[in-house]
C-alpha cells in the first residue's frame, strides 16, 4: 500500500512516498478479493473502499503517517514492507549520487541485492505504479533541479492518490547530492547498506528479547498467589522474618528472575511482636499475613508465585 518514487543521477538522488498504511481484519478469501479490486484500480477513493471493505466485512484500518524515505548515510533509503503471519519481507532502495541499490529482505536476512547507476525507479502497486510510469512520461524533464524533480513526484503521488486508496495525499519528499563517482556511489553504497541491515538485525534481537520477556511477564503473572499458603516462619530476629517456602512456592524479583526457589528462604518483615518459630505464613485477601491471627501483617519486597 505505498508509492514511492526515485530518481538517480550525476546530480544525485531525489526520491518522494506517500505515507499511508492500510490494515486489514477479517475472513481471508474476501480480504483477497479486496486487494484484487484495489490493485485492479476499481475501487477509487476511500469512501468507497469503506463501503466496499464493510460489504465484504473487512474491518480495515488507514493512517498516514508512515515514514517510508530516511536518509542513511549519504543516501535516500525508500521501503516498502509486508507483514506475513511469521516474518516482514521488505523491499528498499538506497539511492544517491552516480548509483543505487535494490535490496529485498526477509526478517533482517537479505535476499536479492541488485546495483545500478542511474534511472527512475518506481514502488508500488501494479494500478499505482503504470498511472506513475505514464504520468511521468508526460512531466519528466531531466534537465530540472532536484528540488524541481521532487515537486513533479509530489504532483504524480496527488494525482495516484486521487484515483486509488492504496495511496494517501500526504507525501515525504528527500534529497541527497552528495560528490560521488559511479564507483565512489557503489563503495559508500555496499558500506552503508551493510551497516544499516545490522542496524536491522540488531533491532529485531531486541525486539525478539522483549517479545520473550513479555511473555514471560504474562505467564508469571498468572502464577502469582492471592490465596493461600506459602510457608512458616524459620527465624525470627526483631522485626526481620525468615520465612522457609512450602513445596509449592517461589520468590521472584520484579524482573520475574528468581530469588528463592521452595523450600528457601525468604526475608520478610512485621510490626508485631506475636510472631512464632513455625507460624503459618498464608495470603489471604491479597494481604500476607499469619494464620494464626490475620491481623499481623507481613511485609516483603518479592512476588510470591505458584510453581
Amino acid at each position: 500500500m505505498s508509492l514511492i518514487i526515485a530518481y538517480i543521477g550525476k546530480k544525485g538522488c531525489v526520491m518522494a512516498s506517500d505515507k499511508r498504511k492500510i490494515g486489514y481484519f477479517g475472513d481471508k478469501e474476501n480480504l483477497e478479493k479486496l486487494e484484487k479490486e484495489l490493485y485492479d484500480g476499481k475501487i477509487s477513493n476511500d469512501d468507497d473502499f469503506d463501503k466496499r471493505a464493510s460489504e465484504l466485512g473487512i474491518s480495515i484500518k488507514i493512517t498516514d503517517d508512515a515514514n517510508k524515505l530516511k536518509i542513511v548515510g549519504n543516501t535516500v533509503r525508500g521501503e516498502v514492507s509486508t507483514k506475513g503471519t511469521f516474518e516482514t519481507k521488505r523491499r528498499r532502495i538506497y539511492g544517491t549520487t552516480n548509483g543505487y541499490q535494490l535490496v529485498e529482505l526477509v526478517g533482517s536476512e537479505v535476499t536479492s541485492r541488485k546495483a545500478g547507476e542511474k534511472g527512475i525507479i518506481i514502488f508500488g502497486n501494479n494500478f499505482a505504479k503504470k498511472m506513475a510510469e505514464t504520468l511521468i512520461s508526460r512531466k519528466w524533464k531531466a534537465s530540472q533541479s532536484l528540488r524541481y524533480m521532487g515537486d513533479i513526484f509530489e504532483e504524480i503521488l496527488s494525482e495516484v492518490a486521487s484515483k486509488t486508496p492504496t495511496v494517501g495525499d500526504k507525501f515525504d519528499v528527500l534529497i541527497q547530492e552528495p560528490k560521488f563517482s559511479a564507483s565512489e556511489a557503489q563503495r559508500h553504497l555496499n558500506i552503508t547498506i551493510d551497516n544499516d541491515v545490522k542496524v536491522l538485525t540488531k533491532f529485531r534481537q531486541e525486539l525478539t528479547e522483549q517479545i520473550v520477556q513479555q511473555n514471560i511477564a504474562i505467564n508469571m503473572a498468572s502464577k502469582i498467589i492471592d490465596k493461600g499458603e506459602v510457608g512458616n516462619v524459620a527465624a525470627v530476629d526483631g522485626n526481620m522474618i525468615q520465612v522457609k517456602l512450602n513445596d509449592k512456592t517461589q520468590a521472584m524479583d520484579g524482573n520475574w528472575k528468581q530469588l528463592a526457589a521452595p523450600g528457601q528462604n525468604v526475608l520478610m518483615f512485621s510490626d508485631s511482636d506475636d510472631v512464632k518459630l513455625g507460624d503459618k505464613v498464608i495470603i489471604e485477601n491479597e494481604n500476607l499475613c499469619l494464620k494464626k491471627d490475620k491481623s499481623i501483617l507481613l511485609r516483603c519486597d518479592i512476588i510470591l508465585c505458584s510453581l
